[in-house]
């Protein structure tokens, strides 16, 4: 039996209220109705199912009992043993109750109301964890938020306690007096979880963040950090959401001793205001033409490091305007550096406004192939150093053919033509990278041919491909002494650079003459392993000296050998090993090897490079030196991990004479624990840092952190 579209007149207006059930008794004396069997009831949002409902039209009382459930207009789904609701579904009074929300996380109580939306729990508890382990038995949430009295807000989207407790793996951590947070992951305004750190510099430190959601698409964030052994400092952080990009920016300040990059630590100290300042957005203007932008700036080279913010060396800001089309391309940029190492001078860091790049590609309908046309333009400037201005304008021209052996040869003609302009030349150091005072120019031309030859074969049950390459490349002879260098300065031979039209990373310098390249690629693929092998070596075929420094493998008519190869075995094993070998003893100039072992869980990565080039001192972009890194991490239990990471700098004076190192000294390592499930992240790590700078001391640091799901971090 059932009846549907029943009437409820117990408000001020008439409401509809839709039930559906098994079987239905109406008493015309009392006006009380009992429904019976799988009985489901709605009302303006509200849907309710229950075993029975017993519903007295006089009162418009209506109390539902047995397996009840009640899902809200918002979603959230509401289990109790007994419920007692109006009759338009909206307020009720509900026994042992579980509310599961929409937004993730459950409460549940042994008792609670709910009035206009608006529900409160009493001796209550929150989570966010499951309940059921893998196998579907209970288990006791990680960690969760015991309370007298809780008031759940839909409206605001939050959830305040009273007389609140955290409990974590199911005992009291914490009080929580007058806490309350989001009811889900939107996010709301209020206090996340602090940092604590132990440090070398500044002694015992705690930051407590406040989070603030402007709006919908903003947000601050406000963290003061107080510390044991010097002033407090304070950090925000503002992002923004907009119609056309997102931006944000983050900054530090703080006021406190300081000494300068270079001395002890011991050393006399200047008091002073200390801060720091990022930012980074970008904007799509319209389909082709974007804005990226990013900048930092530091009051002091020590400050970054001495707060535990970054650990980098020089800071680069950046606005460039990009416009990307099928056949073209437009960048216009501007370019600031600052430099935080002894050696850098404040002057000497260059500005770069503007750099500008365009591209089109054209099809050639005479020979066939494709044509590439290239302006550019830079102009760098320097406070008290070198000012450079560069100009040029370039075509180059490429045919792929494949030949009836299936041989895959390329054809290539380029040609470009230079201006520049420098002046405050003998401010810059190397004389090798000033050029010539004021304007000069020259023209570049090339030509080459590059031959490949794929083989395909069975081998050990899998596929190889052997292919050999050969190319050769014309240039006239190119002024290069009188331009000055500023993008081309590290320049050394590599498997990347192998069969390049240009050698040089950059345009202020051309590798001109005739040489020929030949070497081979070999891949071999079986079930479950993949190898990748790549080697060679060019030949000059002209006497014409040359301006490669020595030591960079291309000075000679020979150059060294080079090469890369790529082994991985499944998904648990990957390598990759880079070598330079002389040509003349076989002497290793480049080893350098990266490789990862095991999975997600359990991990570890090893990485060795060892630069022996012979280069002199006077190529400070050149230096030799030899590091070893290794990390991992090791699963010892159900989400627990140790995890650690080391580097340690090898080089001593056979590689670098101006270095000061024996061998064999710890940059810094670091040990940790951690657990990380699906609501919970906490970890303890200790790190110690070997150098020492300015104000920053060597030690150890001690960072303990926790994290918990819907609540912030």
């Amino acid at each position: 039996m059932a009846a549907q579209g029943q009437d409820a007149t117990g408000t001020e207006e008439a409401r509809q209220v839709r039930f559906s059930a098994a079987q239905l008794a109406y008493d015309t004396n009392t006006e009380i109705v009992t429904a019976s069997g799988d009985v489901r009831m709605s009302s303006e949002g509200n849907n309710l199912r229950a075993e029975q409902v017993v519903w007295n039209r006089n009162t418009g009382a209506v109390q539902a009992v047995g397996n009840v459930r009640l899902v809200t207009p918002e979603g959230d789904r509401v289990y109790g043993d007994t419920v007692e609701v109006t009759d338009d579904l909206r307020d009720a009074v509900i026994d042992n109750l579980l509310l599961v929300l929409e937004e993730g996380g459950r409460l549940a109580a042994n008792r609670a109301t709910r009035e206009d939306g608006i529900v409160t729990l009493y001796e209550a508890a929150y989570s966010p964890c499951a309940v059921l382990s893998e196998n579907g038995c209970p288990k006791e949430p990680t960690w969760r938020i015991t309370a007298v009295k809780v008031v759940y807000d839909p409206g605001r989207e939050r959830i305040k306690y009273e007389d609140a407790t955290l409990n974590l793996f199911g005992a009291p951590i914490i009080g929580l007096p007058g806490f309350s947070h989001p009811a889900g992951t939107g996010g709301g305004s209020g206090l996340l979880f602090p940092d604590i750190r132990i440090d070398r510099n500044n002694g015992f430190e705690i930051a407590l963040p406040y989070y603030m959601k402007l709006a919908p698409n903003r947000d601050l964030t406000l963290t003061p950090h107080v510390y044991s052994e010097v002033l407090p400092m304070a950090e925000a952080e503002y992002r923004a959401l907009t119609p056309s990009g997102a931006y944000r920016v983050r900054g530090f300040a703080t006021y406190g001793s300081r000494t300068e990059i270079g001395h002890n630590v011991a050393s006399e100290r200047e008091k002073g205001f200390r801060a720091y300042i990022e930012g980074n957005g970008k904007f799509q203007i319209d389909p082709r033409w974007s804005i990226t932008a990013s900048g930092r700036y530091v009051t002091d080279p020590t400050f970054l490091r001495r707060y535990d913010i970054s650990n980098d060396d020089r800071l680069r800001s950046l606005i460039n305007a990009e416009r990307i089309g099928e056949n073209s391309y437009i960048s216009i940029a501007g370019w600031a550096f600052q430099g935080l190492r002894a050696t850098d001078a404040a002057g000497q860091q260059p500005f770069a406004l503007p750099a500008i790049d365009a591209r089109w590609r054209l099809a050639d309908p005479y020979l066939g192939g494709r044509i590439e046309v290239q302006a550019n333009s830079l102009a760098i400037l320097r406070t008290e150093g070198q000012d450079t201005q560069r100009a040029f304008a370039g075509v180059r021209w490429d045919r792929r053919l494949i030949t009836s052996w299936g041989q895959e040869l390329t054809l290539t003609a380029y040609a470009r033509g230079d201006l520049y302009h420098a002046n405050d030349t003998a401010l810059t150091q190397t004389p090798l990278y000033r050029g010539e005072e004021g304007w000069n120019g020259r023209a570049i031309a090339a030509l080459a041919a590059d031959l490949q030859w794929p083989l395909i074969g069975s081998l050990f049950g899998g596929t190889q491909r052997l292919t050999p390459r050969v190319q050769i490349i014309a240039s006239p002879a190119t002024g290069n002494l009188a331009i000055p260098n500023e993008d081309a300065r590290a320049v050394d031979l590599e498997d990347s650079n192998l069969f390049a039209l240009n050698r040089f990373p950059g345009y202020d310098r051309w590798e001109d003459g005739a040489r020929i390249t030949y070497g081979a690629d070999w891949n071999l693929d079986l079930p479950g392993v993949q190898i990748r092998t790549t080697a060679g070596q060019s030949f000059r075929l002209d006497d014409r000296p040359n301006i490669l420094p020595e030591g960079t493998g291309l000075s000679d008519k020979f150059s060294d050998y080079v090469g890369r190869s790529d082994v991985k075995i499944g998904r648990k094993i990957s390598l990759v090993h880079r070598f330079r070998l002389d040509k003349d003893n076989l002497a290793v100039r480049r080893n350098e090897v990266d490789a990862i072992f095991g999975g997600r869980q359990t991990y570890a990565t090893i990485g060795y490079l060892r630069l022996n080039r012979d280069i002199g001192p006077t190529l400070e972009d050149l230096r030799d030196r030899e590091e070893v890194r290794a990390g991992g991490r090791v699963k010892i239990a159900n989400y627990w991990s140790i995890f650690g990471s080391a580097v340690i700098d090898l080089t001593n004076a056979d590689e670098d004479m101006l270095s000061s190192a024996d061998g064999f000294e710890p940059v810094r390592h670091r040990l940790g624990i951690a657990y990380d499930d699906d609501c919970l992240s906490l970890g303890v790590t200790w790190r110690r840092d070997y150098a020492a700078s300015g104000d920053i001391s060597r030690g150890d640091s001690f960072l303990f952190r926790v994290a918990l799901k819907n609540l912030g971090r």
